[in-house]
């Protein structure tokens, strides 16, 4: 008998649903129950955000400074560039569209203890190093680990990127519904919940927009180096769009990248690197949400926000999506280090990213993994020229 399986994203709009429905309905002594479990579950992710960071980041920069040929370093800068420009794109069009959408001054941190209630008791468990400090060390590691001979200690590194994966998959994402439950109960029992889930539905609306602009300029610029028609090279690619929509994860849908890809006329060995590659450290749409998002709460939340500030996380983000792991809502998980560090992010925020994020994950793999299917024409065409 098959085993009946809810994803994360169903079990997260359950979750806001359910949240609603009994925030006006639940006692406060329950309320009290979850605002004290959020505390403790807040305490936790605080503590894993640094061991995140190394266990993800370290082991990717490893394996992508293995061996790196003039294809790896070419895929390489321009998987990245693609990610600085979705980045970019989700600022302007934000710092643009959003100021007229979003009333500002929601105190979220009302969300975290709504009308004074406090929980039952907290633990404290704080982290063993800081955000930043987590960061020097997994690019430090990696790098070295990336020019070492033996596979000793990268093997090390290795079984620690599969706890941390285990981690995220066994413990944070399936308590992720409960959290997201107490956020939406608290912001019912505040009276705050429908204003900011109007904001959400027209960030979401946004962004969905924005991936379908992001797709069609990728293949209009790999339509110039190869001179096809992009639409038809983008048509030819969906099968792949809707599969990751089904599977949310960039990896498991290598396979169908990988077949339309060739279609498109890449070569099989250009198609058989960059694909794979790319399923790591492509990230536009996952970069473009978080992006977005990220400037979305910072509007509601009338925190001071300006260019430098954001160009500064974008290109660090850039490097952080590569960590991602190829489970559901990964990326926003090794991204919360640097939304605490270089935007201020306080729990209650992290949490309403985490929503927002899962709330669009599919998409923005679809996006991610749609693209590379550009990347790997540009390569193509650069390196068969090279020849």
């Amino acid at each position: 008998m098959k085993k009946f399986h809810v994803g994360l994203l169903p079990r997260i709009v359950i979750a806001i649903i359910l949240g609603i429905l009994f925030g006006n309905l639940l006692p406060g002594a329950l309320v009290r129950l979850f605002v004290t479990f959020n505390a403790i579950f807040s305490e936790f992710l605080n503590f894993s955000i640094p061991l995140i960071i190394v266990g993800l980041v370290t082991i990717a920069i490893a394996d992508i400074g293995k061996g790196a040929g003039k294809m790896l370093v070419v895929t390489a800068l321009i998987a990245y560039g693609a990610t600085l420009f979705s980045g970019f794109l989700s600022y302007f069009t934000g710092a643009t569209i959003f100021p007229s959408l979003i009333e500002t001054g929601v105190p979220l941190e009302e969300v975290s203890e709504a009308q004074g209630i406090l929980p039952y008791f907290s633990v404290a468990i704080p982290p063993l190093m800081n955000v930043m400090t987590a960061l020097v060390l997994a690019f430090t590691l990696g790098l070295g680990l990336a020019h070492m001979e033996s596979d000793a200690l990268k093997n090390v590194a290795r079984d620690f990127q599969e706890i941390i994966v285990r981690t995220i998959s066994a413990v944070i994402l399936p308590l992720l519904p409960i959290y997201i439950f107490g956020i939406f109960l608290n912001m019912t029992h505040s009276g705050q919940v429908f204003g900011i889930l109007m904001v959400f539905i027209k960030i979401i609306g946004i962004i969905f927009l924005l991936h379908i602009f992001l797709l069609v300029f990728q293949y209009c610029i790999a339509a110039l180096f190869v001179r096809k028609n992009p639409f038809k090279l983008l048509g030819r690619m969906m099968p792949a769009y809707f599969t990751a929509l089904g599977t949310q994860s960039s990896a498991a849908t290598i396979p169908v990248t990988l077949e339309q890809t060739k279609k498109n006329g890449v070569s099989t060995d250009i198609a058989g690197f960059v694909i794979p590659l790319c399923a790591t450290i492509h990230l536009s749409g996952s970069t473009l949400k978080i992006v977005a998002c990220a400037l979305a709460l910072m509007i509601m939340q009338g925190m001071p926000y300006d260019f430098p500030l954001f160009a500064g996380f974008i290109f660090m983000l850039g490097i952080t999506m590569v960590a991602a792991p190829g489970v559901p809502g990964g990326a926003i998980m090794a991204a919360l280090g640097i939304l605490q560090s270089m935007l201020g992010f306080d729990e209650s925020a992290q949490a309403l990213m985490i929503a927002l994020y899962i709330a669009m994950d599919s998409f923005g793999t679809a996006c991610n993994v749609t693209g590379d299917g550009a990347i790997a024409l540009i390569i193509d065409k650069v390196m068969n020229r090279k020849r």
